[in-house]
Parts: C-alpha cells; sequence; structure tokens
C-alpha cells in the first residue's frame, strides 16, 4: 500500500525529547515500511523517518509558535493540507493523527481518510467532531472511546515501540524509582514524591516543565527535591530515558486523569521495569495487575504497592511490551485496518 501519514506539526518526527504522538508515527512509519508498504510522512523539517519524509515547514511549529497552543488551528498546518493535495493521485490511503480538522479535506478524496486521535480529553472542537462522526476513527485504548462514544471507530490499536532499542536488565537493586512525563498535578507527581519520601527510596524525575504547572510545582514538588534522595534531570533524549528505565525498581505512574493510553508505560516493561499505577484511563490495558506491576485505587495503596515492586518479574515485564506492543504488532494492526478500509 502506498501510505501517507499527516504527522502533528508541533514538534519533529520522531521528537528530540518530549515523545508524544510524534513518536508514535516515527513508529508506526517503521513498521510499516519494515511490512513492505510505501509510507509518506508529512512532518515539519527536521524530522527523521523511515520511508520519504515531506518537510512542510522548515522547523517545528512549537519554535514558529513559541511553545504549544491549543486555543485554535494554526496556520501552518493548512500547508500539511496543500502539501497532499497536491499530490493525493499518490496515495492508496490518508492516516491522520493532527485531530479533527483535517478531516474536511475527506469528501474531496476518493481514497479512505482515517483519524487516530491521541487526546486523553473529550474533543475540543465538538461541532467538528459530530459533523465528522461517520469517517472511521482508531482509538488507541478501549477507555478513550468513552470521551466519544459516538465516533465510528474502525480499530483500537494500542501504541507499539521498538522494543529492540530498549535494553534489558535482569536481576540486582536498582537505583530507587523513577518518573517520566509532563511534571503536572494530573500527572500526580506529588504522589510519586510522597511515596518516595515515606519510603525513604530515592526518585530521579524526568520531564517537561509547562508554564501552568509552575505553582503546583513550587508548592507540592520543588521544596522537597535534594538532588539526593529526590533529584529532577528535566527532559530527557532516548538513551537517558532507557537507562534511567534500566536502572529503576520501579516506573511510577500516579496519573490523576484518564490518559488515553500512558505510552512510558511501555518503555519501562521493555527495559524490564514493572509499572505502580493509579487505575485511571488505560492502565488496566496496558498492565496486568501482579504481573507487570501493580494498579491501585489510591494513594496509601499506591504506597503499599510499591513495597512490594522487587517481587515481580523483570522478564515478565519485557516479555510483555515484546508480545503486546511491540513496533510491528502495531504495524500489522494497522495493516489489518487499513485493508478492511480499501475493500
Amino acid at each position: 500500500m502506498r501510505i501517507a501519514l499527516l504527522a502533528p506539526l508541533w514538534k519533529t518526527v520522531p521528537p528530540q525529547k518530549y515523545g508524544g504522538s510524534e513518536l508514535v508515527v516515527a513508529n508506526l512509519a517503521k513498521g510499516l515500511t519494515a511490512l513492505g508498504h510505501e509510507v509518506t510522512t508529512f512532518a515539519c523539517g527536521g524530522s527523521e523517518v523511515t520511508g520519504k519524509l515531506l518537510p512542510v515547514i522548515d522547523r517545528p511549529m512549537y519554535d514558529l509558535v513559541g511553545g504549544f497552543d491549543w486555543k485554535g488551528i494554526k496556520q501552518y498546518e493548512f500547508l500539511s493540507f496543500f502539501e497532499l493535495g497536491k499530490r493525493i493521485k499518490d496515495f492508496d490511503i490518508v492516516h491522520n493523527h493532527m485531530g479533527f480538522h483535517p478531516i474536511a479535506l475527506a469528501p474531496f478524496m476518493n481514497i479512505p481518510f482515517v483519524t487516530t486521535l491521541h487526546s486523553s480529553l473529550p474533543p475540543d472542537f465538538p461541532y467538528l467532531a459530530d459533523a465528522f462522526r461517520e469517517y472511521p476513527f482508531i482509538s488507541i485504548s478501549e477507555s478513550q472511546r468513552n470521551l466519544a462514544p459516538e465516533l465510528n471507530y474502525a480499530a483500537t490499536i494500542y501504541h507499539g515501540i521498538d522494543t529492540a532499542n530498549f535494553k534489558l536488565r535482569l536481576g540486582g537493586d536498582g537505583n530507587g524509582f523513577v518518573f517520566l512525563g509532563t511534571l503536572s498535578e494530573n500527572k500526580g507527581l506529588d504522589i510519586a514524591v510522597n511515596t518516595a519520601r515515606e519510603l525513604n527510596i530515592p526518585l530521579t524525575i524526568a520531564g517537561e516543565i509547562r508554564e501552568n504547572d509552575k505553582a503546583f510545582l513550587e508548592e507540592k514538588v520543588f521544596p522537597y527535591v535534594d538532588g539526593k534522595q529526590i533529584r529532577f534531570i528535566g527532559e530527557v533524549g532516548h538513551e537517558e530515558k532507557v537507562r534511567l528505565f534500566c536502572e529503576a525498581d520501579a516506573m511510577l505512574f500516579p496519573s490523576r486523569w484518564s490518559e488515553a493510553f500512558g505510552l512510558v508505560m511501555v518503555e519501562a516493561l521493555a527495559c524490564g521495569t514493572p509499572v505502580i499505577a493509579l487505575d485511571n484511563g488505560a492502565v488496566h490495558e496496558v498492565l496486568h495487575d501482579g504481573v507487570t506491576g501493580f494498579i491501585v485505587k489510591d494513594e496509601k495503596a499506591f504506597i503499599e504497592a510499591a513495597k512490594k515492586v522487587k517481587t515481580l518479574s523483570r522478564q515478565a515485564c519485557r516479555a510483555e511490551a515484546e508480545n503486546r506492543f511491540d513496533i510491528l504488532v502495531m504495524a500489522r494492526a494497522h495493516e489489518k485496518m487499513y485493508k478492511s478500509l480499501l475493500k
């Protein structure tokens, strides 16, 4: 198949540090290419993808806008639509990862146009969601479907990672806990800090600070960051992320909100690192409670579960990542879904 992937323009594909939907698109392009398909990714300049890259702007929209801004549709995104329109005869199917608004193009095309939603929130443009609901969508978890149950879901396909790029550590004591993600109250970073302090176990915090989270961090997190037991190291790239996971006894995922997937959980499992998580969003779809981590209801239970993390098999965590979340598992699921739309 000849496949067009419309990637978000906010960051490079894959991103240098922040790993969101751009990373998923990069992995999908790699997996589909490995299966023999011709893949063209429409993304920002600086991206490095398997298959063909079509850079529609010269650098990430994050740099052009001056940070993330979700208040409206940015004019730069129309360049993706423009470049796609000029080449539409070159493709058999279009796979959109940019949200609802590109579906406005679908009636102009005589090939399938499918959209993966990456959001963990209800549609930010409900009028568009209602207008476009008959077009095919891919959910990234069954939990995510609760955010917009009226849409026409063609499949649920979990995110995949290239497990070969994640090292496995077996046996021996690690360096305590790790938290990796946006440093926000929604992500439950304060619960991670409280857990580490309660158990007197080191915690390494890695991730991005956003402006609207600074007040929370100043009150609930930074007073306890001492550079010894509680360390904050900022955003990290792939190699450093893998090292952190390999060296950790557990990853803490105390997310308070209903995350649609949680790719960082799978990345930890690929290194053999079990995950302690609050039972929100897609957690119960990703983790096998008592095998690849512990799924708990509240902060008290979170702390108790963290005490038992060394009873879990790191080999079982790795096996779960390989069997359910490898890049080729994701690519084959997409291949099957594309073929169903092309019939």
